[in-house]
């Protein structure tokens, strides 16, 4: 779906296109995702999923935002393939549809899903409620936009530099000023 974004811009590429792409068939892709906005959205979601359980199983004793930086990061991995930049061409797809995406208003749900299961994992390892509470879910989302501010900051430094490197300073720079309430 990059390559096809940045060759014609996310609102020129159909649905079946991208789908031929991935390999499978448009029925399928209707079946996981009810637009390509949404597709271009599921790896922030799945990530956050991904952190949300990693941040459970991390040890209890464990300062809260030093658990919740290894959670976020461990979906990035740890290999050459986080620590080098992409290529001009992948970067500037990367770059158009992250843009384009976050012009369109399935660009809310998203957050709001990915936000959801990450508060409730905070909510959990703090002894607060996620429903009731405001700080799980403030937590779960300077999070997200740590995230979000993160990638655009990779995508348009120059020089490069290693998104696992921002983001771990955006994650450092919230520890800094959010406390741990049940500490």
């Amino acid at each position: 779906m990059v390559r096809l974004a940045a060759e014609r811009g996310l609102e020129n590429v159909r649905i079946e296109e991208i789908a031929a792409e991935a390999g499978v068939s448009p029925r399928t892709f209707n079946n996981y995702f009810s637009s390509k906005h949404e597709a271009v959205g599921y790896r922030h979601v799945s990530r956050m999923r991904r952190s949300a359980e990693l941040l459970r199983a991390r040890p209890a004793a464990e300062p809260l935002w030093e658990a919740i930086t290894e959670a976020v990061l461990e979906p990035l991995g740890r290999g050459d393939r986080v620590t080098r930049s992409p290529g001009a061409e992948l970067l500037a797809g990367l770059r158009l549809l992250v843009t384009e995406a976050a012009s369109d208003q399935t660009h809310l749900k998203i957050m709001v899903t990915a936000d959801r299961d990450f508060a409730l994992a905070v909510a959990e390892r703090t002894g607060t409620d996620a429903e009731r509470d405001l700080y799980p879910r403030l937590v779960a989302a300077a999070v997200s936009t740590a995230v979000h501010v993160a990638t655009e900051r990779f995508l348009h430094a120059d020089p490069p530099v290693p998104l696992i490197v921002l983001l771990r300073e955006a994650l450092a720079q919230l520890a800094a000023g959010m406390p741990d309430p049940s500490r």
